[in-house]
């Protein structure tokens, strides 16, 4: 289905400017210059060329050969192409994006990586493999890794772990085994509902998470 959408241009998930919790979030963490950031589920995300501009190196991952080509030539850039075991690897510069199956990604295609950056990368997926992307995250990821995770959330006024601590149940319930959750901010904003603007409005929040591995 994900590459059914990209093969028919179905693509208004895309978003054309950098993600502004991005921007005003990340240089808290302070990473050194050379960096090596993961970008799960990546797609054609201008984010990559922000946080190359950062001075990191970027790797991403996406199924999507027609996603990684309109990366690349959409931002005038000219990159190489090589095989990697089952991936074929996009490079030019500090970006990097190996086309295949993100489930079968290894730590020998991906190497060693300092920061996460997770942006609705979990939400993208259907709930049943929720699971398993976070499972699979784990494993790629070393002890020290940090994941800078962003989410849109429906503001659930009835949750009783999300009214305790701010976390989503979902995000507790799926990263609490491997991660120690931090959220370090939230947003909340009024948005049309996207099925009808007759329906009231819908309250959402835009939340910073920071993710530790145990």
């Amino acid at each position: 289905m994900w590459l059914q959408f990209w093969r028919d241009q179905r693509t208004d998930f895309h978003q054309s400017v950098v993600n502004p919790l991005l921007s005003k979030f990340w240089p808290e963490l302070r990473l050194a210059q050379g960096s090596r950031v993961f970008v799960p589920l990546c797609g054609k995300s201008l984010d990559m060329l922000w946080l190359a501009q950062q001075g990191h190196e970027v790797i991403g991952i996406e199924l999507s050969p027609v996603a990684v080509e309109a990366f690349f030539s959409e931002n005038g850039l000219q990159p190489t192409q090589q095989q990697v075991d089952a991936f074929t690897l996009w490079r030019d510069g500090p970006i990097s994006i190996l086309c295949g199956d993100y489930f079968a990604l290894t730590t020998n295609e991906l190497g060693m990586i300092d920061t996460v950056y997770d942006r609705s990368a979990l939400t993208a997926l259907p709930e049943e493999i929720r699971g398993l992307y976070v499972a699979q995250l784990s494993r790629l990821v070393s002890d020290t890794a940090v994941v800078f995770l962003l989410t849109a959330e429906d503001a659930a006024e009835d949750a009783t772990m999300q009214q305790a601590t701010g976390v989503d149940e979902e995000i507790a319930r799926l990263y609490t085994g491997d991660f120690d959750i931090a959220l370090t901010y939230v947003e909340s904003v009024f948005e049309a509902d996207p099925v009808s603007a007759a329906l009231p409005c819908i309250r959402a929040e835009y939340k910073v998470y920071r993710l530790t591995a145990r």
